[in-house]
């Protein structure tokens, strides 16, 4: 179910018969058609486990399931809108950024420490998001919400993106993340507020990095 991306802060969607999509509640701006809204209390493709690792994890963000016949325009808060089509792979995204998604993808919640050992239990601690990260894999489309633009960044083998935790947003592919200091390279470089972090993503895949170093 791809999204037409109206402008740079609205998308809509075709929503047909036999098929299914999950929002963010409060993400409906318009639609037209026979479609319904109904509160998910059974966490998404991944189920009932999927619903209680979210809590756990501190990513229970409020969705609503999507079904009917007709479309459906989505925004939220003003904020830039980035499309992400998965062929397969795994996206890794904050719960509280993800403004729309396809049904057919299977959601779960990973612990990020087991993304860059302590490193990654660090980044939650410094940047102020959760220890743990959604996950969203299969053949569909997401859109993820961000300050600013965004730009997409490729990752490849040898050649790692460092990138300030703060303007992260998501990312996907087969990539390892680790948080790393840097003494003097936010005063320098950054616009932050001395921390001397950067996220260093390495292996295959790609970025998405906002730009802002503002929250949602």
């Amino acid at each position: 179910m791809p999204f037409r991306e109206i402008n740079s802060k609205m998308v809509e969607a075709t929503v047909v018969p036999g098929q299914r999509m999950f929002s963010q509640r409060g993400a409906m701006l318009a639609y037209r058609g026979d479609v319904t809204f109904t509160p998910n209390i059974a966490g998404g493709q991944g189920g009932l486990m999927s619903m209680i690792g979210r809590r756990v994890a501190g990513e229970a963000t409020p969705l609503m399931t999507v079904e009917g016949n007709g479309t459906v325009m989505f925004g939220h808060g003003g904020h830039h809108i980035q499309v992400i089509a998965l062929t397969g792979d795994t996206l890794y995204v904050e719960a509280d950024r993800l403004l729309a998604f396809d049904g057919t993808l299977e959601q779960g919640t990973m612990f990020m420490g087991s993304q860059g050992g302590v490193m990654g239990m660090v980044r939650g601690q410094v940047t102020g998001q959760g220890l743990f990260t959604t996950t969203l894999k299969g053949h569909g489309s997401v859109a993820v919400m961000a300050h600013g633009g965004v730009i997409e960044l490729p990752i490849s083998p040898g050649r790692p993106v460092h990138v300030d935790p703060q303007a992260y947003v998501a990312h996907h592919g087969d990539v390892r993340n680790k948080l790393s200091t840097a003494l003097g390279w936010r005063d320098m470089v950054g616009r932050g507020s001395g921390e001397a972090f950067q996220l260093e993503l390495s292996g295959s895949g790609a970025v998405y990095v906002q730009a802002s170093e503002e929250k949602l």
